[in-house]
């Protein structure tokens, strides 16, 4: 009997720039991720404590509703959501300094294609070992 293939795992991509949002949601398609883009902080709250558990975030500083950081403290913070990879992607690196420690990688803007693509590849092959 042949088995259903599996889906590939969720990328939540939190990027309130339309522009931005689809070359990530792109670059972690081609990783090997399925995306899923909140463009507001408090939709993605709302959506992370809807229990799902993404394999990744890509994660904006500069949101509408909840500010990014305000969002990686709650994935750290919560059992389920603490082992997620979480790659900051942000223009503004006072900003990233104090949150070096909470995330996987930090991103300065602007991010290329190539360059998320490699690094959401790396990190899906790290967590699936």
């Amino acid at each position: 009997m042949n088995e259903a293939p599996s889906s590939p795992p969720l990328a939540l991509i939190i990027e309130d720039d339309p522009y931005q949002s689809d070359i990530f949601a792109r670059a972690v398609e081609v990783a090997g991720y399925r995306s899923e883009v909140l463009s507001n902080g408090q939709e993605a709250l709302d959506r992370l404590e809807s229990g799902i558990t993404p394999a990744l975030v890509v994660l904006d500083l500069h949101l509408p509703g909840t500010a990014g950081d305000e969002i990686l403290r709650h994935i750290r913070s919560d059992e389920r959501l603490k082992e997620v990879p979480v790659i900051l992607a942000t223009a503004d690196p006072r900003m990233a300094d104090p949150l070096y420690e909470e995330s996987d990688l930090v991103l300065l803007k602007p991010i290329s294609f190539s360059q998320l693509s490699d690094l959401a590849s790396r990190l899906r092959s790290r967590v699936s070992r």
